[in-house]
């Protein structure tokens, strides 16, 4: 991960300095580097050590940044891992454009691959996510959405570049079909179990310890599934508090909504939901060769289910 930094120090370099002073700002912001992460795990389950790993690690990390910058002006969002928003601090103009800087330079990058294959694994995962990001904005204030509309969007627009990333790491290897499904179905379920943790922590978590705010997604009329899950097991006027709450985007119902999620069992819903992603991330990781790659590849969906940030 050191060496995947250079290169991103490498790579965000631009004749235009407010492009590098935003983009460094969103990149040194910390984050957990969860998809560059997978890709080098892939590489090493399956034996590739060449420098393309480096550099394509980079490439879907610009992605996510881009992506990012987008969600959190469309989002109005304020708050990032315990700072100032990129958009908050330099403005919406500004975000939008450098996000389409990261896109563009991951483009760039993507060609060196020399990869038709990577090229289109990559292209495709970054229109999905652009048509996630479009359902998610259909989907405001709709209290009617179900669990299966709901995992429609977060395997979208959260998923899919988990999925790519594992599945990039898979195609540098020269990996056989099984193997690449292997490490594409692992990231597919490891991005989904990422997003409804993700979900859980904004009814359940500690904005301390979480660098945003708690209610966010209500306030953006959301339907995430401790929602759609307390709703399913409330009684009318819970449900009806709920419908109402996100109908309005109206945080201030957010102490009476979280009280709700509590009482019908919902987070419990929903973290078993994320359970299931998980244990199915295990079982397609532990498809790969073993060795210590591997091993952390099914650390990693272990662990994430104990994550409070």
């Amino acid at each position: 991960m050191r060496q995947v930094d250079q290169v991103i120090a490498l790579r965000l370099n631009s004749g235009v300095p407010l492009v590098g002073s935003v983009a460094q700002y969103i990149i040194s912001a910390g984050g957990k580097r969860l998809r560059p992460v997978l890709l080098l795990l892939s590489c090493g389950a399956l034996g590739y050590t060449g420098s393309q790993r480096f550099n394509l690690a980079a490439v879907v990390e610009f992605i996510h940044t881009a992506t990012l910058l987008h969600d959190d002006v469309v989002d109005e969002s304020v708050l990032r891992r315990g700072n100032a928003t990129a958009n908050a601090k330099f403005g919406n103009p500004a975000s939008v454009l450098v996000g389409d800087f990261l896109y563009s330079r991951a483009f760039q990058m993507m060609v060196e691959a020399n990869s038709m294959r990577i090229m289109q694994v990559l292209a495709d995962a970054t229109n999905v996510i652009a048509e996630g990001e479009v359902m998610q904005l259909m989907n405001m204030h709709n209290a009617a959405l179900d669990e299966a509309g709901y995992l429609q969007v977060i395997r979208s627009k959260t998923a899919k570049l988990f999925e790519a990333s594992a599945r990039v790491g898979a195609i540098l290897a020269d990996a056989s079909d099984p193997m690449e499904q292997a490490c594409a179905e692992y990231g597919q379920a490891l991005g989904t179990a990422f997003q409804v943790i993700d979900d859980v922590l904004d009814y359940a978590g500690d904005a301390s310890v979480m660098g945003k705010s708690l209610g966010d997604d209500l306030r953006e009329g959301k339907s995430t599934l401790p929602l759609i899950a307390a709703m399913q097991r409330g009684s009318l006027s819970q449900r009806e508090t709920i419908t109402r709450a996100i109908e309005l985007g109206d945080v201030g119902a957010l102490d009476e909504v979280i009280r709700i999620v509590n009482a019908t069992g919902a987070l419990d819903v929903a973290r078993a939901a994320a359970h299931q992603e998980a244990q199915r991330a295990i079982g397609a990781a532990q498809r790969l060769p073993a060795g210590p790659h591997t091993t952390c590849l099914i650390q990693l969906a272990t662990q994430l289910l104990t994550r409070n940030s």
